[in-house]
């Protein structure tokens, strides 16, 4: 057998991201996946002549070669991007709101997106300005705590990030009042929430306003082939540099020297033992510390049970026999909701009764040619903030799961005039016990743990040192430092994957 340094488990983005940056530092490299496939979410799958997008509806803070983004830079040290065939997003969202009357549809650029907010909101123009000033700070000052693995020189934070730190502990909500932004225009701005799971009232400012400057900033990318061609890409690359993956193939156990607690290795389905002092887990804390280890540190214990769940995930994929502008679909992506106000939209969703929240997309209006012609296809996403769908008998799951799926099709007609139920040709649904069964996250969470006051962004990455309790495990992926979300999944194997290198350096 071969010996190695790093055992990656799973091949998610996250886990892939780290795989190639452990390479890169000389590491050997063995990636184990229980899926017959890599990517994790970052994968499609086809029904009949149609093939659907499995998760990724678009990915922020990539660019274009000339105005590249930080993901972008990432991809190149890599050596992902040239492997990829990269189409741009048109605009940057259409959202719909009925208790405000709300319909509007906003551009990509800060310049462009300020203009057209004033548009809506005059007078709002200089609070608007405001926030992407400060966005644009918070963006630098997590692109300095990457560079240092999160230890931050204090005197640095302070003198050249003040408004990073000053806005650390306040939520979306107490910002946007702290900049006098008028109500109409917080609530365009606030419709990205939902990719968080997080409502404005909770979300750290911080990692709200990093996202959403981060898809206004240089529009967004999607591969042309789907997410699973990045996940293709990204295992070519890890082949190259020398790295070994073996699908189907499930690690079962981490097993831990009796005296420190390390790791020592991995244990696979088949009985397979393989020695190793480091392992980076591209999967839920619950999941390591529940089912793979035997000895875990009280402290972890107590800080996975702390943790709150973010959003279970339902998604309906639709295949059409008609064309998007034969339907009346006039845009990429929509946020659809009962209510702007982001506390009480998320209260409904919690129960499947009361949720009538959706994100939809049409690949079609990016990618024209992405299905046959004369067809579209379209995706249909909510989260449940609880875990009602556990409540659900199986006798009534099927019928649950359908009529979750009329009423978004209801909805979507109703609220954008679109007519789409009589050209439906193909139809899947994944609801929360899909996602379960898929990931092994527990009560199908997808968007892993919610990011919280104590818990978002900012203290995650402050607090990667203390995090690390047991020598050689490290985590990346949704549940890692930079929390859910494609972009944040690969940093986070970026900075797993460095931080690693550095710890086989330091034990010679």
């Amino acid at each position: 057998m071969k010996t190695y340094d790093v055992v990656v488990i799973g091949a998610g983005n996250g886990g892939l991201a780290a795989a190639i940056r452990l390479l890169q530092g000389g590491a050997r490299v063995l990636v184990v996946e229980k899926h017959n496939l890599p990517g994790g979410f970052a994968t499609s799958f086809r029904r009949g002549r149609f093939e659907f997008e499995a998760s990724l509806h678009e990915l922020n803070d990539f660019g274009t070669a000339d105005n590249a983004g930080d993901l972008r830079l990432l991809f190149d040290e890599l050596g992902i991007t040239e492997k990829i065939e990269w189409i741009q997003i048109p605009d940057a969202y259409r959202v719909i709101s009925r208790a405000e009357h709300l319909d509007a549809v906003l551009p990509f650029g800060v310049e462009a997106f300020t203009d057209k907010m004033e548009s809506y909101v005059p007078g709002c123009r200089s609070s608007v300005k405001r926030f992407f000033d400060l966005a644009e700070e918070i963006r630098q000052a997590q692109v300095y705590s990457s560079s240092v693995n999160g230890n931050t020189d204090p005197k640095i934070m302070v003198s050249r990030y003040g408004n990073f730190v000053r806005t650390g502990s306040y939520s979306v909500n107490e910002v946007f009042k702290t900049l006098k932004m008028p109500k109409k225009a917080a609530d365009i701005l606030n419709a990205y929430w939902c990719y968080l799971g997080a409502h404005c009232d909770d979300l750290s400012f911080i990692h709200y306003a990093a996202m959403v400057y981060r898809y206004i900033l240089r529009g967004v990318s999607m591969p042309k082939n789907r997410s699973h061609e990045i996940s293709l890409a990204f295992v070519e690359r890890i082949r190259e540099l020398g790295g070994d993956i073996r699908f189907n193939t499930e690690a079962v156990r981490i097993l831990t020297d009796e005296k420190d607690g390390g790791v020592t290795g991995v244990v696979l389905h088949n009985g397979t033992e393989i020695p190793v002092h480091h392992v980076i887990a591209n999967c839920m804390p619950h999941v390591v510390f529940g089912r793979m280890m035997n000895r875990v540190p009280m402290e972890e214990t107590k800080a996975a049970n702390t943790r709150k769940f973010a959003g279970r995930g339902y998604s309906l994929f639709l295949g059409l026999n008609k064309s998007a502008d034969e339907l009346g679909i006039d845009n990429h992506n929509y946020f659809i909701y009962d209510t702007m106000d982001t506390v009480e939209q998320y209260n409904r969703m919690k129960t499947i009764a009361g949720n009538n929240g959706q994100a939809t997309v049409c690949l079609n209006r990016a990618y024209p040619e992405c299905s046959p012609a004369g067809t579209c296809i379209m995706y249909f996403t909510t989260l449940y903030m609880e875990d009602d769908w556990g409540r659900i008998t199986p006798q009534e799951y099927v019928k649950t799961k359908n009529q979750v799926a009329s009423r978004m099709i209801e909805r979507f007609e109703q609220d954008t005039g679109a007519k789409i139920r009589d050209a439906i040709e193909e139809v899947s649904i994944a609801t929360p016990m899909t996602y379960a069964r898929y990931c092994g996250h527990p009560e199908g969470v997808i968007y892993g743990y919610e990011s919280q006051y104590w818990d978002g962004l900012m203290p995650r990455l402050q607090m990667m040192a203390e995090d690390h309790r047991i020598r050689g495990l490290r985590f990346a992926g949704g549940h890692a430092m930079r929390l859910s979300g494609f972009s944040s999944a690969y940093f986070s194997g970026d900075i797993a994957g460095r931080q690693t290198v550095g710890d086989i350096k330091r034990e010679g």
